[in-house]
């Protein structure tokens, strides 16, 4: 599989487990949207350093854009595949819904 078709499979399947396996619906909340907008511009703050000093770097044929590394273009945002975007999407979606379900059993502590 391609970086693209798994960070999409990411993404339906953080939004399987938070509507339909879970059940905490995090997705029609204000409240997450406004939490993600925060996490999200530290993700493209993060995906910036790593990605544009070199730190990280990424095969040109797994993901979208011709893998040249720009800012913004070329299947890039912040130096960064979309992909990555996207990723970051699933986990925060994955770990919150986990958080408030296993929050609602008790299980705090």
């Amino acid at each position: 599989m391609t970086y693209t078709q798994l960070a999409v499979l990411g993404v339906v399947c953080a939004v399987v487990l938070d509507v339909w396996v879970l059940r905490t619906r995090l997705l029609g909340r204000k409240v997450f949207w406004v939490t993600y907008a925060i996490l999200f511009g530290f993700q493209l703050l993060t995906n910036a350093v790593l990605s544009g000093t070199g730190v990280v770097r990424y095969a040109a044929a797994s993901s979208l854009g011709s893998g040249e590394v720009v800012f913004l273009g070329e299947g890039r945002i912040a130096y960064a595949p979309v992909e990555d975007l996207l990723f970051g999407f699933a986990l925060v979606v994955a770990t919150l819904s986990l958080w408030v379900w296993w929050g609602r059993r008790g299980l705090q502590r």
